[in-house]
């Protein structure tokens, strides 16, 4: 079997955008946002966790190939995808990836359908920070960011870049001082992550949950996963959330 054999294939248009989901599970609903090079197995069985855990999870599929395992040859076809296609900033300061537009509207979707006080919402690596530019949309209540990894961390300046536009920006800092605060996860010494927790603790301040493992790995919750990250991300979520 594929690992998403047991996931409803569909579709999400939103922002003048379409592109494919995978849905599973029952409860409160989660978007899990994949990390480069896509919805890997570790990726898919992360998010299979969340839906044992008592969670209707949907997975968008915005580049590489559903169920491709990591290797070099998935991992350089996945930048390729990201570096031509306008829908993520690589190396821009002070902007949102164009896509969070589509990624809120599926947001509002998923809370429109199953209720409650919002949807969780977490990006990993290069979509770490897609979390952020999705809660600016009140539908969005639970905000995870796993290793937030673009824009590309050449040099300080946008290694301690949210992805953010200004005005979201301004949006997120309002969200969370008004109590929605946002859970970050990292190794300590990721280089890919920068200085990017630096600034989310001087903008957010206490409402900056922030989880750091010691040590020079990167993936938390997949590739190099610390059973403390996943544990955290699901106590989280029922915290905001509610569920099993």
């Amino acid at each position: 079997m594929g690992v998403l054999d047991a996931w409803t294939e569909g579709e999400h248009t939103g922002d003048g955008r379409t592109f494919p989901t995978y849905r599973r599970g029952s409860g409160p609903g989660v978007v899990v946002v994949h990390e480069i090079p896509g919805l890997t197995p570790q990726v898919v069985a992360f998010a299979e966790e969340v839906v044992e855990a008592g969670y209707t999870v949907v997975l968008p599929h915005l580049f590489g190939m559903p169920g491709a395992r990591v290797n070099p040859l998935t991992l350089a076809n996945a930048v390729r995808q990201v570096c031509v296609s306008r829908e993520f900033t690589k190396l821009a300061t002070g902007e949102t990836t164009p896509v969070a537009g589509w990624l809120r509207s599926l947001a509002r979707e998923l809370h429109a359908e199953l209720g409650g006080p919002g949807v969780g919402a977490l990006g990993m690596c290069f979509t770490g920070g897609f979390a952020l530019a999705m809660m600016v949309d009140d539908a969005v209540a639970a905000p995870v960011v796993a290793q937030p990894s673009a824009p590309f961390a050449i040099g300080g300046r946008r290694a301690a870049d949210l992805n953010l536009s200004p005005a979201d920006l301004a949006t997120v800092r309002e969200r969370a001082a008004g109590g929605c605060p946002v859970l970050g996860l990292r190794y300590a010494q990721d280089p890919a992550v920068g200085s990017r927790f630096e600034t989310l603790t001087d903008e957010l301040g206490e409402a900056f949950i922030r989880v750091e493992f010691p040590g020079r790995r990167h993936a938390t919750l997949t590739l190099h996963r610390q059973q403390e990250a996943v544990d955290r991300v699901l106590a989280f979520f029922a915290e905001r959330l509610g569920g099993a």
